[in-house]
């Protein structure tokens, strides 16, 4: 479900699972950190097809997972190796994003979304949470007040007011053309940059991560049998927007 092309210094890496709104299966995590780290390109577009950026964890997976934390470890891995990759990362958000879909947008380094995003960690209705690294990365990008708000209430931000609060950095017609435009700069420069804005305080952020970890598996546990309607309302709501 990982789809990849490169031209003019981008790789273009599309989660291409339009059907069910790009919601990612388990292996998909490991495929797409692996196209974000591997790329030799200076400047990585990651984007969604159709008519979704992502709408995060598989829910059928997640009602069927056996190892709960270890997924939640999966996604924050990937996270991690997006934060971390060599090409200056670019997540182009066109259509809705939820749960994970955010927490992966989070770990990029720019954020723009087209008049058609909206962002909700939506979790929180279903009785659980994106686990993958978003408890300490979007208070670092939104603020201590708009991420209770957001991880709390579930609520939906649109593309106007992710951009006010800071959740992206501009609204645009085509994600496409602010990555054209940094891949025109020496991709020396690039990565030099991104490497000194790249957060380095791996001890609070390992900490974080582990404390997620068990609140997923215990709530997973608690709310295991409401999964499966939720998968579907996950679905619906996504589709309204």
């Amino acid at each position: 479900m990982i789809r990849q092309a490169a031209a003019g210094g981008v790789r273009r890496v599309t989660l291409d699972r339009p059907n069910a709104r790009n919601a990612l299966v388990p292996p998909a995590l490991d495929d797409l950190a692996d196209a974000v780290a591997d790329a030799a390109e200076p400047v990585v577009l990651l984007r969604g097809a159709g008519s979704a950026f992502c709408a995060g964890a598989d829910l059928d997976s997640v009602a069927g997972l056996s190892e709960p934390a270890a997924f939640a470890r999966r996604g924050q891995r990937a996270a991690r190796r997006i934060e971390t990759a060599e090409s200056v990362v670019v997540c182009g958000v066109d259509g809705p994003a939820r749960g994970g879909g955010v927490e992966l947008a989070l770990a990029c380094d720019l954020r723009v979304a087209t008049p058609a995003a909206s962002f909700a960690e939506s979790g929180v209705r279903h009785g659980l949470f994106g686990a993958w690294g978003g408890t300490h990365r979007l208070p670092a990008a939104v603020g201590p007040a708009v991420a209770r708000d957001m991880m709390l209430t579930g609520q939906t931000v649109d593309a106007t007011a992710a951009r006010r609060v800071g959740l992206v950095s501009r609204v645009v017609d085509d994600p496409l053309t602010v990555a054209t435009t940094l891949a025109d700069a020496p991709a020396t420069t690039l990565r030099a940059v991104r490497s000194l804005l790249t957060p380095t305080d791996d001890r609070r952020r390992k900490r974080a991560e582990r404390r997620e970890r068990a609140a997923f598996a215990r709530l997973h546990a608690a709310h295991v049998d409401e999964l499966a309607a939720a998968r579907a309302e996950h679905t619906d709501d996504a589709g309204k927007e």
